[in-house]
Parts: C-alpha cells; sequence; structure tokens
C-alpha cells in the first residue's frame, strides 16, 4: 500500500473563490497568491490517486489564522473523507487562540472522523508553540483521541521559497519536549531536525515524532532519504508529496533513486503510514 502522508484539499466554492478568500486570510494568502499556485478538491486528487497508484492520501488543511476559516474548511475535509473513507483520512485545523471553541471543534471533528491536526502554522496562524498554557489544552484533546498533529516546519538556512516560514528545530524541539506523549509529524524533513538526532538527547526526546517528505525536491538532494534514515531509523520516514504543489511520482522517483531496497521503500511509501495511523 501507497500512503501520501501530505495532501491538500479545498473545495469548490473555495477554489472558485479564491480572491475573496485571498482578502479574508493570512495564511491563505500567503500560500495561494500567485495564480499558479495550484488548488485542488477532493476529486482532483482522487483522480491523481488512480493515475499515480496512490491507495490512500492523508488531506491536510491549512493554518487558518481565523477560528471561522477553520470550521468552514474542516466540514469539507470531513465531507469529502465520508464520501471516499477508503482513499482519504482527514486532518483538521485550529487556532488555539480561539481557546474553549477550538477545543469544542477538535471534539466536532473527532466525531466526523477526523484523525489528526494540520498542517499547523504557528509563525501564520499567531500562537506560539512554546506556550505550554495555550498548547496544553489542544494537546491534551489531542490525545484522548489519539490525534497525529502535522506542524509545518522550515530550514533556519539556506534559500528562501513561498511558504518557508520560521518554525526552525529549536522552536520544533523545545514543543516536542513539553508534550513527549503525543505523536508528531514535522513536515519537510523537520527543517533538519532529525539530523540533530546525532545528540542522544535529541535521539531521545524523537520518540514519538515522524518526518514526512513533502517537497523533498525543492529543498534537498536524494541522499537525504538515505542520511536521515540512518540517523533517526528508516522507520521515522513518511511519504508525503504536498500534492497539488508536487506530483508524488517525483518524491518517489527521488526515493528510488538512492537504492535503499525494496523492504525500506516500503516503510516510507506505507508501512509507517500504516503503522502509525493503526490501520
Amino acid at each position: 500500500m501507497i500512503i501520501d502522508f501530505h495532501t491538500h484539499i479545498f473545495s469548490p466554492q473555495l477554489k472558485g473563490k479564491r480572491e475573496q478568500y485571498l482578502e479574508r486570510d493570512p495564511c491563505f494568502a500567503h500560500l495561494y497568491s500567485d495564480p499558479k499556485a495550484k488548488l485542488a478538491t477532493a476529486e482532483d486528487l482522487i483522480a491523481s490517486m488512480d493515475r499515480e497508484g496512490i491507495d490512500l492520501s492523508i488531506v491536510l488543511n491549512i493554518g487558518w489564522a481565523s477560528h471561522q476559516m477553520c470550521v468552514e474548511t474542516n466540514d469539507y475535509i470531513m465531507e469529502a473523507v465520508s464520501r471516499y473513507p477508503r482513499c482519504l483520512v482527514g486532518f483538521c485545523s485550529l487556532q488555539p487562540k480561539a481557546g474553549e471553541a477550538a477545543i469544542a471543534e477538535l471534539e466536532r471533528c473527532a466525531r466526523g472522523g477526523i484523525r489528526g491536526i494540520g498542517e499547523m502554522r504557528p509563525d501564520i496562524q499567531g500562537f506560539d508553540l512554546g506556550d505550554e498554557t495555550a498548547m496544553r489544552p489542544v494537546v491534551e484533546a489531542a490525545a484522548n483521541h489519539h490525534f497525529i498533529l502535522l506542524i509545518h516546519s522550515s530550514e533556519p538556512v539556506g534559500h528562501l521559497y513561498s511558504g518557508k516560514g520560521n518554525i526552525t528545530p529549536d522552536i520544533l524541539y523545545r514543543f516536542i519536549c513539553q508534550f513527549p506523549q503525543i505523536s508528531i509529524v514535522l513536515a519537510h524533513w523537520g527543517g533538519g531536525l532529525p539530523l540533530y538526532a546525532l545528540m542522544p538527547e535529541v535521539s531521545q526526546a524523537l520518540a514519538n515524532v515522524f518526518f514526512d517528505t513533502a517537497a523533498t525536491p525543492f529543498l534537498y538532494q536524494p541522499q537525504i532519504f538515505s542520511h536521515v534514515g540512518q540517523i533517526v531509523g528508516f522507520d521515522k520516514i513518511l511519504f508525503g508529496s504536498d500534492y497539488p504543489l508536487l506530483s508524488p511520482s517525483r518524491i518517489i522517483s527521488q526515493l528510488r533513486s538512492v537504492g535503499l531496497g525494496v523492504e525500506v521503500e516500503g516503510l516510507i511509501l506505507g508501512g509507517n503510514a500504516e503503522r502509525l495511523l493503526g490501520l
């Protein structure tokens, strides 16, 4: 089974009214102001999965700044998952600054079949991952439902690109140490955090942390697969494309180019995700 752990979908209404939503939310504007930035519906994703041989996709929301936009877009993801239960697993968006309303939304999404929260964008949503008072209610409620947290991650060095952000390994590491009880997926190779696992204390802290491969061709040479696997274990890597930004085949080709073997490729392409999701 091939599982794409990092895809994004939006409703046809939102897709058709892009300009209006650009004015309503800074995260959406940050990611989709460029007319060339693709927006995909659930049907677009399903068609792509059929073409590319993907069996299951995790559909992520984005880091909406307002609670209202989280609710509106979570509705579409839950509706899409209900229509394609064998093909899609849904993650919701939350605005922790909404307090009790955010917890109520998490509970609503859990009842609607959602399996996690993400892609969280603290830098744009305006909350501090290091604020334990603000984050503990969200993390504890998520843990009660065995939710996975998927967080956008950024490299502190290297080239600038649209959507890079500033949620760097130091910020992520502090959050992970505060909340070791919940499964966390760090997008985009955790901004390089797994490389720090050569330090024993970092390796120990990453016990419940996984790293997805979203947008790898824009970020790293193919050797990132072997280097990270050798440091943190190949059982920590989750194949993710960042569709529709990239097609899954680009990341799969990159993975296979380094010759890790069928068994390791199987873990990265689906086995690790199956285990994490309890499939």
